[in-house]
């Protein structure tokens, strides 16, 4: 089980991301388009810049929905390895089964 303390961290950073999301879109488009003058651009790139670090999608992590666990997360389970296994050895992930040849 992963820290409380990190997960809630992980929590905060996803607020971050939603409620600058729009914010950031307009400032990226404003920086990527070619057309305005240099003096925008750059204005819109300090701009940018100074919004909060955690507010990038990238600095998100992925983690497991039951453990918190932050290390070896499937994106199409949402479950870390171990967690995945179990629940595929009871017969709750439909479709799964364990390999042998």
């Amino acid at each position: 089980m992963a820290k409380k303390c990190m997960i809630e961290r992980e929590l905060r950073r996803t607020k971050a991301v939603a409620k600058y999301a729009e914010k950031r879109a307009q400032l990226k488009k404003v920086i990527a388009d070619i057309e305005r003058p240099d003096e925008e651009r750059w204005a819109a790139q300090r701009q940018l810049q100074g919004l909060p670090r955690d507010a990038s999608p990238v600095r998100q992590r992925r983690r497991c929905q039951i453990t918190g666990r932050s290390r070896g997360v499937y994106r199409k389970f949402g479950l870390c390895r171990n967690k995945l296994r179990e629940a595929a050895m009871r017969g709750d992930v439909p479709g799964l089964v364990k390999a042998s040849w």
